[in-house]
């Protein structure tokens, strides 16, 4: 990195430089173990749940949520060879297609996004505490709600001791989160073995769900509707990891080789992904027959065990939900808040500022009024982040060749800088993206308010990642034809 940037740059600190040789240590197990350690959290655990109810059979689940997983790992892998190329974040990384200011843009809404993951994430973590005393008091431990806020002083304290819990990682940075990533990893394992161990002790065999023939066999009420519901489930899981597709870059900026990210990843990403809901879907279907009901609420499993068991699962729970929080929820919108004012803010302070706007969004009410929030939630940001992906994709590999000239996407009067740091040709693709899309996002989410919607637009809201990403890439690719700027790479460069 040119020194001279340091001190005059705008755009540059130390958090969001190129990674040097020394800050290259994540290898292939590094990757492996993060990705372990984010996928087995409770969200995860939960998707089959949406799948089955709307008439899949345990298997059929198991193949969508896998499937989803092998597609969104290609844009990861896509996207994150520049952060192992050149050692740069995501914020940095989209100013080469959006230009320097208006890499702003896609920086702010993956930043909004995570912030409502990580409050989501913590109040699941808040309430694991909350069930975890009331289960070493031998009762419940309710109280009235606080008026406005809707919950009771209780649930409030666990939520925030929750949140402090956090914040210690946020004040020890990135190596304080990769350690946390690997050694839990294996642990998280061995714990899935023990709890189909257990179930299987308990209910002596697996339980029926998982003899539960598919709702769309001949016969069945929804035969001949599979594809219907196959592809918005797609979609939603897709979405599940739409946003690591964007930011990947801010942790394989610290991949050792581009070997070691690519296999790390691939390792990592659909396997584990399938096996978790296979595993959810077998403990749940003995939940039908010890509890009489099905229980994809793993809090609530744990909370009906009985002697030490609980406090070791609501334990592992809590460690579980840091470790995937810090990771997908809070890396990214840190440099993401940072790149928005580098000279004013650091990654530090990016966290701070995810942390404290994941509590002002009152994450409980934001479940609470969003019905069925897995699929409005998820296809809905799907849409907005597939055309950027989109964007970042042809732009590096088509456009720019893998080439690009660090040096100066840390100038704003540098070759990206475009028209006044705009470039308008990402901004007419994203906006291409993502307009198809609005109508069935406003149909799906407001139906009363957006009745009238063309079948046609909620068909296509059912692909809405896919719509969004061919779309975004067909525009920009044809406007952009011709213009890349030379991506004279200095010496010093790697």
């Amino acid at each position: 990195m040119n020194h001279d940037l340091s001190g005059h740059s705008q755009l540059w600190n130390e958090d969001l430089a190129p990674t040097s040789a020394a800050q290259r240590t994540w290898r292939w197990y590094h990757f492996a173990a993060l990705w372990v350690g984010m996928v087995m959290c409770i969200p995860a655990y939960t998707l089959s749940a949406s799948l089955i109810e709307g008439g899949m059979s345990a298997w059929q689940a198991v193949f969508t949520v896998f499937i989803a997983n092998a597609i969104v790992l290609l844009p990861m892998l896509a996207i994150g060879h520049a952060g192992t190329k050149y050692g740069i974040p995501y914020a940095v990384l989209a100013r080469a297609s959006f230009g320097t200011s208006g890499a702003r843009l896609p920086a702010l809404m993956r930043a909004i996004v995570a912030c409502g993951w990580y409050g989501i994430q913590t109040w699941f973590g808040g309430q694991m505490i909350y069930t975890l005393i009331g289960v070493m008091l031998g009762g419940e431990i309710g109280g009235e709600k606080i008026t406005g806020l809707g919950i009771n002083g209780m649930q409030l304290l666990c939520f925030l001791a929750f949140w402090a819990i956090q914040f210690w990682y946020i004040v020890h940075g990135m190596d304080a989160i990769r350690k946390l990533e690997t050694y839990t990893a294996p642990l998280k394992i061995l714990i899935c073995f023990v709890l189909l161990g257990w179930v299987y002790q308990k209910a002596g065999g697996f339980g029926p769900l998982l003899e539960q023939p598919s709702q769309f066999v001949e016969g069945g009420k929804k035969a001949g509707q599979f594809w219907s519901t196959f592809w918005p489930s797609l979609t939603a899981m897709v979405g599940f990891w739409a946003t690591l597709a964007l930011n990947i870059p801010d942790f394989t900026r610290f991949a050792k080789s581009q070997r070691d990210q690519v296999l790390g990843q691939t390792v990592g990403l659909p396997v584990p992904m399938g096996l978790l809901a296979a595993m959810a879907v077998i403990v749940t279907s003995a939940t039908v027959v010890l509890y009489g009901k099905a229980l994809w609420d793993p809090v609530d499993l744990a909370s009906r065990m009985t002697g030490v068991a609980v406090l070791v699962a609501l334990v592992i729970l809590l460690v579980d939900t840091v470790s995937v929080n810090l990771a997908a929820n809070l890396v990214g919108p840190a440099y993401d808040f940072s790149a928005l004012a580098p000279k004013h803010i650091s990654y530090r302070m990016g966290g701070y500022i995810t942390a404290s706007i994941a509590i002002l969004m009152l994450p409980w009410k934001l479940l609470e009024s969003t019905q069925g929030y897995i699929f409005t939630w998820l296809i809905g940001y799907s849409a907005l982040l597939g055309p950027i992906a989109g964007i970042l994709i042809i732009d590096y590999y088509l456009v720019r060749k893998t080439e690009l000239n660090v040096e100066q996407l840390y100038r704003d009067d540098g070759i990206y800088s475009y028209g006044n740091g705009w470039n308008m040709a990402a901004i007419v693709a994203f906006v291409l993206g993502v307009a198809p899309n609005i109508p069935g996002f406003l149909n799906a989410a407001f139906p009363a308010s957006f009745p009238g919607v063309a079948d046609g637009f909620k068909t296509m809201y059912t692909y809405a990642w896919f719509v969004g990403i061919a779309i975004s890439s067909l525009v920009y690719g044809v406007m952009m034809k011709g213009k890349a700027a030379p991506a004279l790479r200095p010496a010093a460069q790697r």
